[in-house]
């Protein structure tokens, strides 16, 4: 990785025992986490593949794509959930940076959902039809490219596992919003930027 992005090897931190009254974290294991990040060469990847910061500063690409997964491991169900995650200094330096705000974080999400190709899928609708999936935006593809480069770096490590289960499930976010669709389980979809709906 380049010398200037948060998200390089190592992690520069030793384990001490002992008593200590700052510093603490109650979450150890998301350094591991963050280290199979960075090992799997996908801090590499996010850093070649998604350029879509328009500025320089705070956090890089890289260091926004591993902050969603340390939000995934910690059990985070939404943006705000960051909040609790920013105020743990010592994750912060166990893992080598901050984490973003619920507000850059969302800023960072909004730049994947292109609204013209949004538009032009609910125009492509039939009669009687309500539903339409855009086709994807380039950061969304560059994104699809870091996944390939997941399952190639994964086929390199286990050359004779032939067998992958894919995990269709996904994650149901109840809304309240009137526009919101019901689900199967009777609560109401979500709606995601640029009129996705989450289920």
């Amino acid at each position: 990785m380049p010398e200037n992005s948060q998200s390089k090897l190592p992690l520069e931190f030793d384990y001490e025992e002992g008593y200590a009254e700052e510093n603490i974290t109650a979450r150890a294991g998301i350094p591991l986490v963050v280290e199979t990040f960075r090992v799997l060469g996908l801090a590499e990847s996010v850093k070649a593949n998604l350029l879509i910061k328009q500025r320089q500063r705070g956090l890089d690409e890289a260091a926004y794509g591993e902050s969603f997964i340390i939000l995934n491991a910690a059990g985070g169900d939404c943006l705000e959930d960051f909040e609790p995650l920013r105020e743990d200094r010592a994750l912060a330096k166990l893992i080598g940076h901050e984490l973003p705000s619920p507000e850059a974080a969302r800023k960072f999400l909004y730049r994947f959902p292109d609204e013209s190709k949004v538009e032009e899928a609910q125009r492509q609708l039939g009669e009687g039809q309500s539903r339409s999936i855009p086709a994807e935006s380039p950061e969304l593809r560059c994104l699809g490219h870091v996944h390939e480069d997941l399952v190639a770096e994964l086929g390199r490590r286990c050359p004779r596992q032939r067998i992958a289960t894919i995990d269709l499930d996904s994650t149901i976010i109840e809304s309240g919003k009137q526009e919101a669709q019901p689900t199967y389980q009777g609560s109401r979809l979500a709606s995601l930027p640029g009129g996705h709906r989450s289920h």
